[in-house]
């Protein structure tokens, strides 16, 4: 079969993180763009990390000081950062 046309939807939506509220515990309530809520609880992962780098996050001050860059959350100038779908699905 041979295509003959090929469509593109540049109309798409694409899921961005609107606002993120420190909850405590290393607990962060994630606000999407398209109104969905999560609590997403970052302590397992952080603390099953065998990474050095990541456990530094295990620092409570540390992890609380995270922006909303592009729509997405970030620590420490994408030292720390999410697939947007993880934290959707609360899956870490």
């Amino acid at each position: 079969m041979k295509i003959t046309e090929e469509y593109i939807d540049n109309n798409v939506d694409f899921i961005q993180i609107k606002s993120a509220r420190y909850i405590g515990d290393f607990a962060i309530r994630v606000s999407f763009s398209d109104g969905f809520n999560r609590l997403v609880d970052f302590k397992p992962f952080l603390e099953t990390s065998l990474h050095p780098s990541i456990r530094t996050y295990l620092d409570e001050a540390k992890f609380k000081n995270y922006e909303i860059v592009d729509g997405n959350l970030n620590w420490n100038d994408y030292d720390l950062i999410f697939p947007i779908e993880d934290l959707y699905e609360g899956k870490l």
